[in-house]
């Protein structure tokens, strides 16, 4: 397994808190600068991993089924909790991941399965060994079926009984922003685990776009705040 990384967060750029900057701002399509709402569809380009926003004609462009390759893909927007014990204990261990929250996304064209986890200095990424994801998907079938770059494995360890879900990469994202935005001191403090338990709470399965998340600067449990990429961390 590869040692972890910090990446840069270019999207911390468009950081901004209620009230500032960023409300005043109309949102335009990243690709072709149309107008859009503030509910509209995300799409990754696969070359620097971050996010861009999508008007309603550039989502339909990139939703299809042979759009591996291409320089954007459309990211999902719906969510699945997967019940059980997906992951067990030594499963778990086996990835190699030095804390309990992270998400594992499979490349397009690759065999290999990438983990990454929120820190305070953005997301940390490692790489997991083939055996050990083929045992996962051995005990959890659905695992197989993630859709190349844009879908993830959401996995919560911190406190409780684990939880697992299949999730858009930019709710990853989302989380990775609020975990660096609430971070104080060595140990997180209670502040950002309460953040992390009001994100989790917030998760529905069906439409991502339905659930409003809260993001970093929002409090538990409440709406985020528009933009809401204006809080995501891409690696």
């Amino acid at each position: 397994m590869t040692a972890p990384r910090a990446f840069a967060a270019p999207r911390l750029r468009r950081l901004a808190a209620p009230g500032g900057a960023g409300h005043t701002t109309r949102e335009v399509c990243d690709l072709c600068a149309q107008p859009i709402a503030p509910d509209h569809r995300h799409l990754l380009e696969t070359g620097s991993g971050d996010i861009a926003c999508g008007c309603p004609a550039c989502a339909l462009l990139f939703d299809r089924t042979d759009a591996e390759g291409a320089r954007y893909r459309l990211i999902p927007d719906t969510r699945s909790r997967l019940d059980g014990r997906v992951l067990d204990d030594a499963t778990w261990a086996s990835f190699g991941i030095p804390v309990g929250l992270a998400f594992f996304t499979r490349p397009s064209g690759s065999d290999a399965v990438r983990a990454a986890y929120p820190s305070p200095l953005g997301l940390m990424r490692s790489v997991v060994a083939p055996e050990s994801w083929a045992g996962a998907e051995a005990a959890c079938p659905a695992l197989a079926a993630m859709t190349p770059d844009v879908e993830a494995l959401l996995v919560n360890r911190v406190c409780g009984e684990p939880r697992h879900w299949l999730v858009p990469l930019d709710d990853c994202y989302r989380l990775a922003a609020l975990v660096r935005a609430h971070w104080k001191g060595l140990g997180g403090g209670d502040e950002v685990w309460r953040q992390v338990d009001g994100f989790f709470q917030a998760l529905t399965p069906g439409p991502a776009r339905d659930a409003g998340l809260p993001g970093p600067a929002s409090g538990a449990g409440s709406p985020h705040t528009t933009p809401r990429e204006a809080s995501w961390a891409s690696p």
